[in-house]
Parts: C-alpha cells; structure tokens; sequence
C-alpha cells in the first residue's frame, strides 16, 4: 500500500503528484500491461537482446 503523508497546509496538488510518482515506481501497470497478453519465453529473450543491442549502440556512438 502506498503512503503519502499529507503536511498541514500543503496542497493536494503536490501530495497527488507525489502519489503518482510513487505508483510509478512500484511499476504496476506496467506489470499488468505484461500480463494482459502472454509472450513466449523465447521472445522475450529476442526482444531483450536487440534492446541490448541497441543500447550498446548508441553508448558507442555517443563516445565517439
């Protein structure tokens, strides 16, 4: 359960933010996007090795 503690005075605005940021870390939504349709192990595998791939790109661009 997230917990946001509320100062006298302060306003909702900024506790409500604050609550999002929290619920963003947590990455819930994110999971239950995963969930909703099943990939095959072997797919995730591909798909983690070209982000990998990518990555390493344009670290090696960015250096030179």
């Amino acid at each position: 359960m997230i917990i946001v503690p509320v100062k006298d005075g302060e306003n909702i605005e900024r506790a409500l933010k604050k609550f999002k940021r929290k619920f963003e870390k947590t990455g819930a939504v994110r999971e239950l996007r995963a969930r909703k349709n099943f990939e095959k192990p072997s797919v995730k595998r591909r798909l983690a090795k070209e982000k990998a791939i990518y990555v390493q790109k344009l670290r090696l661009e960015e250096d030179q």
